[in-house]
């Protein structure tokens, strides 16, 4: 015997609360393949075709619902729905419309007629749907009376708005999500936003704006991977959101799946193809995966879009083995002397036009580009010479030679990492995909597993003592379970089940030392270039985040003597365990430099190493495409091109210069 309306109703209804909408519709359809009159199995139906992004279908099926019932309120605000999500605001806002004035009360109808009214331009009669959905509610009035401070800036007014809305209704979702976004935009109380947003998305499992602000705020606490899943959960909940799949294809680019990147993409581009950020983002991780030529149409895609766009024009330029054309040139030099851009518009746009310039020979107008280019950009991020070179003085004070004896054999005895370290625009990329050719090695990417456990270290100390002087008061068993840690992050940017992988991240040097302690077994290599090409190679690299000592002259200098004296120290205190590779030997002797790399990793010499360039794997550095061709040598102390302006880099640098091997010394002459 089949079972009745009442149980399929309520078992579709208990399967869309679950997120099982293709369940729900097989339970309608089977119901209404003998009750094809039965409205409340049309309405479901509609409601599971609306969870899954089959907006056409829903519309159908819900207009059939109205033939029958044409009076029934709820049946016209799901209508409403369907048509606003495929674009037929006119028809949307008729629906919203009728279901008002069959049900004042709905509670959702007013906000929905508002949004339908303003994507169509008609600002007033928003206005006044909003305000007709406010006043309804004294609670829903007062946290739009908190947001309204929020947006003033008004933190410490609003957060007490939030509260007491949250002291009278504790399951206040819409105020425990505002609350969150306080502390974490006026606050910076990240933790206690995290918190109050996972409270409210377990109130309202289907809270849109709560998972999708949830994500945004676990990309910004670099939980990728729990980023993922709080996207696809918003995706589930809004089908038709570009935003969620546009969040969702960042979040897995930032994990490092590019390929799972480029799907989330694509569903977003065809939700909306005029977003240049998420062209931008689309056209990056296509360059990731090696498709340069898919790539380039998406930049330019985003630059149609929008004329001024300079990411992508300079994104187009860090291919690096990729040419502008005149067009581009003389529509990029029109930006700049438009003089109506944002200052990181005009940023973008003197780095690429420094690439364009340098391809054309043009060297000094290169190095104008490229020179004012970092001075604007200097002024907008932080820097600290002084508290930097503190720091790496107290990491090679507290990583003597006697800690690192009296400790050698307790940490983690894994093997399995290889450390690739050195300064941006060295050469790791190289390295990186040199080992990655080999059978028994996995090259993953640059891993932030290391500067997340130090900055951990003594986080709840109540003397202040952190990383790296609470390092000494750890036991044995501490450093070993640092260790493990370590492996167990690392293996989430794994996909083979090869005995040993790369951590590429240039900016682990410092923390050789307590690698050294936690992974006694792990193998460094430290990539080095000759200092001049080494900076102006930085130099010329406008980084994504981060980096941020790279867009002065002199703190360049100085960096890269604080990276030399800690190079030097590690060498001194753990003799042997760091092999120094330099670029231009690399270059010009590949084979020895290969089988030197090999050997210092304990692994086998295998000749697809000197094929690297033949190897296919996502390389997410500037560095894609360069290793993605044959050795060339044309790079080779290109800092002679520029010689005439890098007096600075000449006086602090000249001595270490002078201790090179010879290979790096004459590069280029």
């Amino acid at each position: 015997m089949s079972d009745g309306p009442e149980k399929t109703i309520q078992a579709s209804i208990d399967f869309l609360k679950q997120d099982r909408p293709l369940r729900a519709e097989e339970i309608c359809r089977n119901y209404l393949e003998k009750s094809p009159g039965s409205l409340d199995h049309l309405r479901l139906l509609g409601q599971a075709l609306l969870k899954q992004g089959r907006t056409s279908e829903a519309e159908h099926y819900l207009r059939l619902a109205l033939d029958i019932e044409p009076d029934f309120p709820q049946l016209h605000e799901d209508l409403g729905s369907a048509c606003a999500m495929q674009s037929k605001y006119e028809e949307a806002i008729t629906a919203f419309q009728r279901a008002l004035e069959l049900q004042p009360t709905l509670p959702l109808v007013e906000r929905k007629l508002g949004q339908v009214l303003m994507a169509v331009g008609r600002g007033n009669e928003a206005s006044e749907a909003f305000h007709d959905y406010i006043d309804k509610d004294p609670e829903r009035a007062e946290v739009f009376r908190g947001i309204e401070l929020f947006q003033k800036e008004l933190f410490d007014e609003a957060i007490t708005v939030f509260r007491g809305v949250l002291k009278q209704n504790p399951k206040n979702v819409n105020a425990l999500r505002q609350l969150a976004i306080s502390n974490w935009h006026g606050k910076r109380r990240l933790d206690d936003a995290e918190a109050l947003l996972r409270q409210a998305v377990a109130l309202a499992d289907d809270f849109f704006g709560g998972w999708l602000t949830l994500a945004a705020l676990l990309m910004e606490l670099n939980k990728f991977t729990e980023a993922i899943s709080a996207y696809e959960k918003a995706t589930k909940i809004e089908p038709n959101s570009a935003e969620a799949w546009a969040g969702l294809a960042s979040a897995n680019g930032r994990a490092m799946y590019p390929e799972k990147a480029i799907v989330a993409y694509e569903k977003a581009i065809s939700l909306n193809d005029s977003d240049p950020q998420v062209l931008g983002g689309y056209a990056w991780e296509l360059k990731t995966v090696g498709d340069q030529q898919a790539a380039l149409h998406a930049y330019r895609k985003a630059i149609s879009v929008k004329p001024n766009f300079g990411p992508a024009y300079w994104s187009m330029a860090n291919l690096k083995i990729f040419k502008f054309e005149e067009k581009e040139i003389t529509e990029m030099l029109s930006q700049i002397e438009c003089g109506d851009l944002t200052d990181i518009e005009d940023i973008h746009f003197r780095f690429a036009l420094g690439k364009a310039m340098e391809d054309k020979k043009e060297y000094d107008k290169a190095w104008s580009y490229y020179d004012t280019g970092n001075k604007r950009q200097r002024e907008t991020v932080e820097w600290e010479p002084m508290e930097m070179e503190r720091r790496q003085q107290t990491i090679r004070s507290v990583f003597d030679r006697d800690t690192l004896q009296q400790r050698a054999d307790v940490g983690y005895e894994a093997a399995d990492p290889i450390f690739i370290v050195g300064l941006p625009r060295s050469g790791s990329t190289l390295v990186e995909q040199i080992l990655a050719s080999h059978s028994q090695v996995e090259g993953t990417a640059e891993l932030p597993i290391i500067g997340r456990i130090t900055d951990s270290i003594g986080r709840y100390r109540t003397d202040g003592k952190r990383f790296p002087e609470a390092i000494l008061e750890l036991r044995d068993k501490d450093l070993r379970a640092y260790g493990r840690q370590y492996l167990k992050e690392a293996q989430r940017y794994r996909s083979t089940d090869k005995p040993l992988f790369t951590d590429k991240l240039p900016n682990n040097y410092p923390m050789l030392g307590f690698i050294k302690l936690i992974l006694p077994n792990a193998k460094f290599i430290n990539t080095r270039r000759h200092p001049y090409d080494s900076c102006l190679g930085a130099y010329k690299q406008l980084f994504g985040r981060g980096q941020n000592f790279t867009y002065d002259m002199l703190d360049l200098a100085h960096y890269y003597q604080q990276y030399i004296a800690t190079m030097n120290h590690w060498h001194v205190v753990m003799p042997d365990q760091v092999l120094d590779v330099h670029y231009e030997e690399t270059v010009t002797r590949l084979e020895w430099q290969v089988r030197r790399i090999l050997s210092h990793c304990g692994l086998p010499f295998e000749e697809s190493c000197l094929h690297y360039h033949e190897t296919e794997r996502p390389v997410k550095t500037a560095s894609s495409e360069q290793v993605r061709q044959p050795i060339y040598q044309s790079a080779l102390g290109a800092w002679r091109r520029y010689e005439k302006h890098l007096g600075v880099w000449q006086h602090q640098l000249g001595g270490i210069v002078e201790e090179l091997p010879e290979a790096a010394k004459n590069a280029g002459l």
